[in-house]
């Protein structure tokens, strides 16, 4: 079940996610007055190959460890030398390539961007070992200390940057300070300290199984990047920057909520991974809280996009508000799959893991090919498409593991999806009839969103509604007692 620990830990992590990419779009609605979407766009074709290196350079050390019940020093020093070396290898195969990939693009300025830019890659090494290390102790506060400062100086740094016009080397200033405040603030939360330790026999073990895990990371990764490596070839930079423009705001809706959850759980529920039974229950519980926040935010935005942009962005951006709506209508299947993915993880089946991550890129690809040539939007909506054929065979793997059925996990996420749904639609309604002020608006249409979804599991009686309650009473009484 979902304890006060590991509630309080989710609580944590949430913040912590928002300083590293809350404030990150904070910052982004800043630059925009500085920046074009050209500049953008840059960003975005490198941004593959940036992630490429940092799925090389983790390859599933972190999981690993947080993973590994007795997990040893030995161990800790092991992965941590590993990562420093994986690093070093990423960053050289990523410095010769840089004339290659600008050549792809032939945007020329592309060859130093990436030789300055893939420095993150040996920076963000000296993170791993010490997140693993933090999450594993449910330490998430000390994550938010050393994060929330490098996102407030980073973005602080870059809107600087981007004011003097510095164009898009504000952008990649911002990735290199955020990267090195936060390794050297983690070194100030954690105690650990490397020796001169390292055991083979120790790497097998942990490599055995976070290569799987680096495996599908490094098709997650090719997949979310490969949509705007063709948008930026196929059409223009100025698209492909929009399309990463909006994709960044989409970042903080989902991704923070659902790594919150997902980076607390994990460590949490591994320490019962053997009783599937108290395994399904805790999943149960967590599927319904997750829906219940997740649902309505991406969907009542999607409907008040237009709304935020007019009032928050320059005019040049509005175009990115299609894009943004459907990503967001994509997005909603990511909560439930992630579920069933960390079951997996926590059953140990990283092969599985692996099979689901090739299905899924696989489903992917070949809707990609049949879209790309007819624009951005037909890419979009075969998003949507895909996601919701990979459910199936994620509900299917981990109802062999815990018996968590398809039916099951219909029956606590549909009534979240229908409400937030019935409510999202009225409110994009209102939205295309009033003429009111944006923010005035915003406020207004805000407000009656959350009355009306509130309400709405109120009075259809909704568990999800009483088991958030309850998680945020938890929370309080242990705030009290503390």
């Amino acid at each position: 079940m979902l304890t006060n620990k590991t509630a309080l830990g989710v609580i944590w992590s949430f913040l912590e996610q928002f300083s590293r990419r809350g404030i990150s779009v904070l910052v982004t609605l800043l630059l925009a007055y500085f920046l074009t979407p050209e500049d953008y766009g840059l960003v975005a074709m490198m941004s593959l190959f940036l992630a490429l290196g940092n799925a090389l350079m983790e390859s599933g050390f972190k999981q690993a460890l947080i993973r590994k019940l007795n997990l040893t020093d030995l161990d800790i020093n092991t992965a941590f030398y590993a990562n420093i070396l994986l690093s070093a290898i990423a960053y050289i195969v990523l410095f010769i390539a840089a004339p290659f990939i600008s050549a792809y693009y032939n945007e020329p300025q592309l060859t130093s961007l990436i030789k300055i830019a893939g420095l993150i890659l040996i920076f963000n090494a000296f993170q791993v070992v010490q997140t693993a290390i933090l999450s594993k102790k449910m330490e998430f506060k000390a994550l938010l200390k050393a994060n929330f400062p490098a996102a407030i100086i980073s973005g602080a740094s870059a809107v600087l940057l981007a004011y003097l016009g510095f164009g898009v080397w504000a952008l990649i200033g911002q990735m290199l300070l955020s990267s090195l405040l936060i390794s050297a603030f983690l070194w100030l939360q954690s105690s650990w300290r490397p020796k001169m330790r390292f055991c083979m026999h120790s790497l097998k073990e942990m490599y055995n199984y976070g290569y799987k895990l680096f495996l599908s990371s490094l098709l997650d990764t090719f997949y979310k990047n490969i949509f705007v490596m063709i948008i930026a070839k196929t059409f223009t930079v100025s698209l492909a920057g929009l399309y990463f423009f909006a994709d960044r705001v989409k970042e903080l809706l989902i991704t923070q909520l659902i790594i919150s959850i997902q980076t607390v759980t994990f460590p949490a529920l591994s320490e019962i991974q053997d009783d599937s039974a108290r395994l399904k229950q805790a999943y149960r519980k967590i599927m319904q809280v997750m829906t219940f926040t997740v649902f309505p935010i991406l969907l009542i935005f999607a409907a008040l996009a237009a709304v935020v942009f007019d009032l928050l962005l320059p005019d040049k951006w509005l175009a990115a508000v299609p894009y943004l709506q459907l990503m967001c209508i994509s997005c909603l299947v990511i909560p439930i799959i992630s579920i069933n993915l960390n079951i997996i993880k926590i059953k140990g089946h990283s092969g599985w893991y692996l099979f689901l991550e090739i299905v899924k890129k696989l489903t992917g690809f070949i809707v990609l090919f049949f879209t790309y040539k007819h624009g951005v939007l037909a890419i979009l909506y075969g998003q949507i498409a895909s996601q919701a054929v990979n459910y199936y065979p994620s509900v299917y793997l981990s109802n062999k593991l815990v018996s968590y059925s398809f039916v099951q996990q219909m029956k606590d996420f549909l009534p979240n999806l229908i409400l937030s749904a019935v409510v999202a639609i009225f409110v994009w309604y209102l939205q295309t009839i009033l003429t009111l002020p944006a923010f005035i608006e915003l406020i207004i249409l805000g407000l009656l969103s959350l009355i009306m979804f509130v309400g709405g599991a109120f009075v259809l009686k909704l568990d999800s509604l009483s088991l958030t309650l309850k998680m945020l009473q938890n929370l309080k009484n242990k705030k009290r007692a503390s």
